[in-house]
């Protein structure tokens, strides 16, 4: 079967669930193995199921991606993956609508991403970004998080060694009529 875009598509994204993570894990681990993402703890993964979204086809998990919640209007995708036989169909820029949809429903005006997948996040809105994203005191509160992503989006030397060859892209939400933010390129 070849996956497809119609009405009755043959894959699906939805919430991810506590019983996807061994799934997520799989998928993961490949990219892992690569040196392209880095690892994750089971622990942490079951702690942040609630930002996942997988994507399934015929019960069987196809990708998956995270949305994290930085600041009061900035969110991240992060874990963003698809299995290398469903690559080119979709799925990604699917798991990344849905994402959008999530950081809408949350108040969020802009999205975050580090990637080596420059391409795909710009066709889809992303735009590479300097080093001045957030004002000055908004800045000092982020540095007291505890959280790699949020160091990484900060770009402090700390984290370089895993940033390497990464691009950090930024993409604005436009607001909706009921204030409510709405994916714009």
């Amino acid at each position: 079967m070849t996956p497809s875009h119609s009405a009755d598509p043959l894959f699906r994204v939805r919430p991810a669930r506590t019983a996807d993570v061994r799934g997520i894990l799989e998928l993961l681990d490949p990219w892992v193995q690569r040196r392209i993402l880095l690892g994750k703890e089971v622990v942490t993964l079951f702690e942040s199921v609630q930002e996942f979204v997988v994507a399934e086809a015929q019960g069987r998990l196809i990708g998956c991606g995270a949305l994290h919640v930085i600041w009061e209007d900035l969110g991240e995708v992060r874990t963003l993956i698809v299995s290398e036989e469903w690559l080119h169909h979709g799925v990604g820029g699917a798991i990344v609508e849905k994402l959008e949809e999530r950081a809408q429903d949350l108040g969020l005006s802009r999205l975050f991403c580090l990637t080596f997948e420059v391409d795909f996040f710009t066709r889809r809105g992303f735009a590479p970004i300097g080093e001045q994203v957030v004002d000055p005191d908004v800045y000092s509160q982020l540095l007291r998080s505890p959280d790699e992503g949020v160091a990484e989006f900060l770009d402090l030397a700390h984290v370089k060694p895993n940033t390497l060859g990464n691009t950090r892209m930024l993409k604005s939400l436009q607001a909706r009529p009921d204030g409510s933010a709405d994916a714009g390129a």
